[in-house]
C-alpha cells in the first residue's frame, strides 16, 4: 500500500517552507527515519524522515517549491525494499553469464546522477557535464554543493589544462551565474533591511587588553578542558562579562514595543554563528546564572548543531542581546547591525598586539577592539558608554568578574 509522505508541522511563527533539496528520487529504496528532503524555513532546514520501510513510489513536490504543514509531497510504497530484496536474492541463485566476446561492443556508459544535488549545483553539473561522483563534497553529509563544482572546474587536468576549459567556459573572471536567494538568506536580508529603516542605529567603541584573560586561560585551559569536558575559550567570558554588565545596565537590554520599552530581568544572548547557509544566533538563556563550563558546552554544541544543520527554531528564537565576533575571520574593525527587537549587538574583533602605554611604559599588549551598536532611540550615548567600559573592566580585571565584583 501506498503510505504518504507530509510536511511535518511547522512552529507557529513560520507559516511555509521551501523544498531545498531531495535525498532521494523515485524507484529509489528508503528506510524508516532515513531523511528524505530538506526543508529550509526562514532560520533552519528541517529533516523529513520516511514514514516506513519501502520504494519511493512518487513526489509530488519538487525542489524550490514552496510547501505547507501537513502538505503531502511524497509516496512510499510499503514493504517494497523486502519484496526487491527478495527478487535479488532469487537472481543470485540464477547461473553467472558467460563472459561476453571481446568483439561485442561495450555498453553505453551511464547517465550522469544529478538527483542528490540542490538546483543551482545541479544546473552547474549538467551545463559543464560534471560528473558529481567525481567531486569531494564539502557540503552536509558530504554531498556536493555548486561552490564544489565550481572548484573542480578550476582543477587542472592531467594535460594541465582546467575542467572549466576542457567544458568550454572561457577562461579568467568572465562565467557568471544567477541563482535565487535561499530562503534563509532572503529572511536575512529581509531583517537587516527591517533593522536599518526602523532603528535609529549608532556604533560606539572601546578597546580592551586581553592580556589577564589570556595568562588566565594558558594557566587553566588543561584543568578546565579535563574537569569539564569543554574547551575554555574567549566567548565565556565575553558572554558572562555581558551578562553582568546587562544587570547593571538593564537599558541595554530592554526593547521597544510601540510607545513601550520592555525591561528584561533575565541574559537571554544570542550567540552568531556562521554557516555555509548564513548565520544563525542561537540563543544561550539566562546566562547570568550560568558558570563559564555551562556557557562554554552550550556554545559547542549550538556550534556543532549549526553545522549539521540541526538547529531546531526554538533555540533561535527569544534572544534579549546579540554577540557576534567577527575576529574569527580576521575583522579589525566592524559596525554589527542590531537584530531586532534588540536594542542592542556587542562586536568581538580580531587579538591583536600593539604597542600601548601602561603605568608610563610602552608595552606590547594583546588588544582588541570591541564595538557596541544599539538602539538610539532608548539607549542614549552615556548609557552605551558605560556599558562598553563595565565589560572592558570586567575582562582586564578577570578575577573580579569571577568573583562578581
Amino acid at each position: 500500500m501506498s503510505i504518504e509522505v507530509k510536511v511535518p508541522v511547522l512552529p507557529e511563527s513560520v507559516s511555509d517552507a521551501v523544498i531545498a533539496a531531495w535525498h532521494k528520487k523515485v524507484g529509489d529504496a528508503v528506510r524508516r527515519d532515513e531523511v528524505l528532503l530538506d526543508l529550509e524555513t526562514d532560520k533552519v532546514v528541517l529533516d523529513v524522515p520516511a514514514p516506513v520501510d519501502g520504494v519511493l513510489e512518487e513526489i509530488l513536490c519538487e525542489a524550490g517549491e514552496t510547501v505547507t504543514a501537513e502538505q503531502v509531497v511524497a509516496r512510499i510504497r510499503e514493504g517494497a525494499v523486502a519484496e526487491a530484496s527478495a527478487g535479488d536474492a532469487a537472481r543470485d541463485d540464477k547461473p553467472a553469464p558467460k563472459a561476453a566476446a571481446a568483439e561485442k561492443p561495450q555498453a553505453a556508459p551511464a547517465k550522469v546522477d544529478t538527483s542528490e544535488l540542490s538546483p543551482a549545483a545541479r544546473r552547474v553539473a549538467e551545463q559543464h557535464g560534471i560528473d558529481p561522483s567525481k567531486v569531494e563534497g564539502t557540503g552536509r553529509g558530504g554531498r556536493v554543493t555548486k561552490e564544489d563544482l565550481l572548484r573542480h572546474m578550476d582543477k587542472p587536468d592531467s594535460d594541465g589544462a582546467s575542467s572549466a576549459a576542457a567544458a568550454g567556459v572561457a577562461a579568467g573572471p568572465r562565467p557568471e551565474q544567477r541563482v535565487p536567494m535561499t530562503r534563509m538568506r532572503a529572511r536575512i536580508a529581509e531583517r537587516m533591511m527591517q533593522s536599518k529603516n526602523s532603528i535609529a542605529m549608532l556604533t560606539s567603541f572601546n578597546e580592551i587588553d586581553l592580556g589577564a584573560v589570556m595568562k588566565l586561560r594558558s594557566e587553566l585551559k588543561e584543568q578546565f578542558e579535563k574537569t569539564h569536558g569543554v574547551r575554555l575559550g574567549f566567548m565565556s567570558f565575553f558572554a558572562k562579562a555581558a551578562a553582568n554588565a546587562l544587570q547593571r545596565h538593564p537599558i541595554i537590554n530592554a526593547s521597544v514595543d510601540g510607545n513601550d520599552i520592555i525591561y528584561h530581568g533575565y541574559a537571554d544572548i544570542s550567540i552568531a554563528v556562521a554557516t555555509d547557509r548564513g548565520l544563525v544566533t542561537p540563543v544561550l538563556r539566562n546566562v547570568e546564572q550560568m558558570s563559564f563550563a555551562e556557557v562554554e558546552k552550550a556554545i559547542a554544541d549550538y556550534a556543532e548543531a549549526a553545522r549539521k544543520g540541526s538547529l531546531k527554531l526554538e533555540d533561535l528564537q527569544g534572544g534579549t542581546f546579540t554577540i557576534t565576533n567577527g575576529g574569527t575571520f580576521g575583522s579589525l574593525m566592524s559596525t554589527p547591525i542590531v537584530n531586532p527587537p534588540q536594542s542592542a549587538i556587542l562586536g568581538m574583533h580580531a587579538i591583536k598586539e600593539r604597542p600601548i602605554a601602561r603605568n608610563g611604559q610602552v608595552v606590547i599588549a594583546p588588544m582588541m577592539y570591541v564595538a557596541l551598536s544599539y538602539d538610539h532611540r532608548i539607549i542614549d550615548g552615556k548609557d552605551a558608554v558605560l556599558f562598553l567600559v563595565d565589560i572592558k573592566n570586567q575582562l582586564e580585571n578577570p578575577a573580579k568578574m569571577l568573583l562578581g565584583l
